[in-house]
């Protein structure tokens, strides 16, 4: 029983749509879509990114094809600012995205945000103030009149400073803030207020966003008033209207993709869900379910694991293992009969069918990933606990994604003996896979070189059988390292720890890469008294395994 009785909330009304049409329609073709993540997403991190962060953040989201990208709110410090000034002065704009920006509907901070677009070849302004009924009674104390006034005067003076600078092609954008939660009538009434300052057209229309602010409602309910406000709008052929749903009932996908169904142009949110309170709607999770349905989204993520691994360290937020399409153990099945269904339909799966394929709603190759057919097992298990008993008997404790890897490693060579593996068994599996198997490429010493700004390295190796010197330099040792050893791989992550206590501790690190061409990611382990050589026996123990050869 919660703590109080349910009559504590009033239930959402219904909206008057008798005649709604969204629920017999589908989704034909992708929205345009808007990128937050630098702007609102930022707002919500425990530390804001850095610019130099935020740069290459940016840089990653046209990559991945984003047009149009919210990248600040320039009048609310010093450093957003200044990241908007970078952008354009140091022309790292394509010619083909489009920059936003927000700001709060106050003369002072408009005009600063003019400012801070100065020489843009094409940008949207955000204006936005709060519409709904307890923020004009309790923040703002304003009725309906004072509310309009205050969009109108903001709307005038959009108008009036993109006058100042004709050299940039302008885009207007007005949010009712909290429209969720705002009458439709009045909601209606102040957006027509400030399309009559604006005078879009059809060839140079205005963006709506009617941002669910607080998920309050069903998502049908959000549908509803996405459809209302579309057939009422008295301008709509020269409106964009745009959804930005956060995600507090858990909800914001599918509000997402009924406002689509509802007549949405446009979809704002973050690219793994990132946002105030339980996030923004995440944008990869609405264009790989387009995807899944035949509709082209636009959007690159053939290499969903570079796009994770920039936004969680950009952001410092761990990608949850079962986050939709990218999550970890997303395409790895720990049931048998799972198992058994997904080997077989991987058995029939012709390569120009239609992909039909049971438990797997998406190919992981067209993500960049691979699938993982992995039998778990734990302390209670028949077959013995493959990661459980690694820890225990030894101390290692591999990385979630490499328990993965090395169960297969498990489960083939049980496939191939039909034996009962013990401790002692997977132990020496381990080091046969990992630390001890003839390669052509073999670490011999080396020796490090931190007196310049960036790392450098000197490599003894034998590779293909002949003894060989190699220098390189990089960010770190292991990047100077592949610099030095010439080959084309990314450090994908990097763990380690101790085996052991005292004097006999020994370092065992644990290193994951990617190679392009090559789906998915590669681990290799090593082990040493010096954590540095460890760390560089794992670098060596994944390139051997992943097949690529020193330069």
């Amino acid at each position: 029983m919660l703590k109080n009785p349910a009559s504590k909330y009033a239930a959402f009304p219904a909206i008057n749509l008798p005649d709604r049409q969204w629920p017999g329609k589908t989704i034909k073709h992708a929205p345009i879509w808007m990128s937050t993540d630098l702007r609102d997403g930022n707002q919500a991190l425990f530390e804001p990114m850095s610019i130099e962060t935020k740069l290459a953040f940016f840089e990653m989201l046209t990559r991945v094809g984003l047009k149009e990208i919210e990248v600040a709110f320039p009048a609310a410090s010093q450093t957003e600012f200044d990241f908007v000034r970078r952008l354009i002065e140091e022309k790292r704009i394509p010619d083909d995205v489009t920059i936003e920006v927000l700001t709060q509907a106050r003369e002072h901070l408009i005009e600063r945000t003019f400012e801070a677009l100065r020489g843009a070849r094409r940008a949207i302004v955000h204006i936005y103030n709060a519409t709904a009924p307890e923020f004009r009674r309790t923040v703002f104390g304003v009725d309906r009149a004072g509310c309009i006034r205050l969009a109108v005067d903001a709307a005038t003076r959009v108008r009036e400073q993109a006058a100042r600078y004709p050299e940039t092609e302008w885009v207007f954008q007005y949010s009712p803030e909290v429209f969720s939660a705002t009458e439709l009538d009045f909601a209606l009434e102040i957006t027509e207020a400030v399309a009559d300052v604006w005078q879009p057209t059809p060839a140079r229309p205005m963006i709506l966003n009617l941002p669910a602010t607080v998920e309050g409602a069903t998502p049908n309910v959000y549908a509803d008033q996405i459809e209302w406000m579309s057939r009422h709008l008295t301008r709509r052929n020269a409106t964009l209207i745009s959804v930005h749903p956060h995600n507090d009932r858990g909800t914001a996908v599918a509000a997402a993709e009924l406002a689509l169904m509802a007549g949405a142009d446009r979809v704002e949110g973050c690219l793994f869900g990132n946002g105030e309170r339980t996030g923004n709607v995440d944008l990869v999770t609405v264009a790989l379910n387009l995807y899944t349905q035949g509709v082209d989204p636009g959007l690159d993520f053939s290499n969903i694991n570079e796009v994770a691994r920039v936004v969680e360290e950009a952001t410092r937020l761990p990608i949850h293992p079962r986050h939709p399409y990218v999550g970890d153990l997303v395409f790895t099945a720990f049931s048998g009969s799972h198992q058994d269904a997904i080997k077989k339909g991987f058995a029939v799966q012709q390569a120009d069918a239609q992909w039909a394929v049971p438990y797997m709603p998406i190919d992981p190759h067209d993500l960049g990933r691979s699938y993982e057919s992995v039998i778990r097992v734990n302390s209670q298990s028949g077959k013995g606990g493959i990661a459980w008993l690694m820890e225990n008997a030894y101390g290692l404790s591999m990385p979630r994604r490499m328990q993965v890897e090395f169960s297969g490693v498990v489960q083939q060579h049980m496939d191939d003996t039909g034996a009962e593996m013990t401790a002692s068994d997977l132990w020496q599996l381990f080091e046969s896979a990992y630390l001890t198997a003839e390669s052509p490429l073999r670490l011999i010493d080396h020796r490090l070189d931190e007196s310049r700004e960036r790392h450098g390295i000197t490599l003894e190796v034998e590779a293909g059988g002949m003894p060989r010197t190699l220098a390189g330099t990089g960010n770190g040792p292991l990047a100077a390292a592949l610099a030095a050893l010439g080959v084309q791989a990314a450090i994908h992550s990097f763990e380690e720890h101790s085996l052991g206590t005292g004097s006999d501790a020994r370092a065992v690190a644990f290193v994951e890469i990617t190679v392009p061409g090559r789906p998915g990611t590669v681990f290799g382990a090593g082990c040493s008294t010096s954590i540095m050589e460890a760390s560089l026996r794992a670098l060596v123990s994944a390139l051997n395994r992943s097949g690529v050869t020193a330069g």
